[in-house]
């Protein structure tokens, strides 16, 4: 199941892109099913496994006449995982490359449908 989800960043691409860190509780949780909808100028994620609210964001004037234009926004999704992103503490370089090592991290990109209010 999904813990939080923020959304980083609103931007217009070919059409309305929004990026989002979903932080998930476990490594095998696959329960990520959003729904995009705006009312007024409120951009809202929701879950459609259970329904409640994952994350908000108002748009502006050009963001409103890309999703309206569209009736669909691009979700560029980062997956992290308790427990396994953001604490790490000793980097330890691979000597054969000269680089640290990184924490894998998983995308996600897809256009969904925008339902409006």
């Amino acid at each position: 199941m999904v813990d939080t989800v923020e959304i980083n960043r609103v931007n217009i691409r070919d059409s309305l892109s929004v990026d989002v860190s979903a932080w998930m509780d476990h490594p095998d949780d696959m329960d990520f099913r959003p729904a995009l909808s705006v009312s007024g100028t409120t951009f809202t994620i929701t879950s459609l496994s259970n329904g409640t609210t994952l994350a908000s964001v108002e748009l502006d004037d050009a963001q409103m006449e890309a999703v309206v234009r569209d009736q669909a926004a691009e979700l560029r999704v980062k997956f992290y995982v308790h427990g396994m992103h953001g604490r790490l503490k000793d980097i330890h370089p691979i000597i054969a490359d000269g680089k640290a090592k990184k924490l894998a991290t998983a995308n996600w990109k897809t256009t969904q449908s925008v339902s409006f209010k």
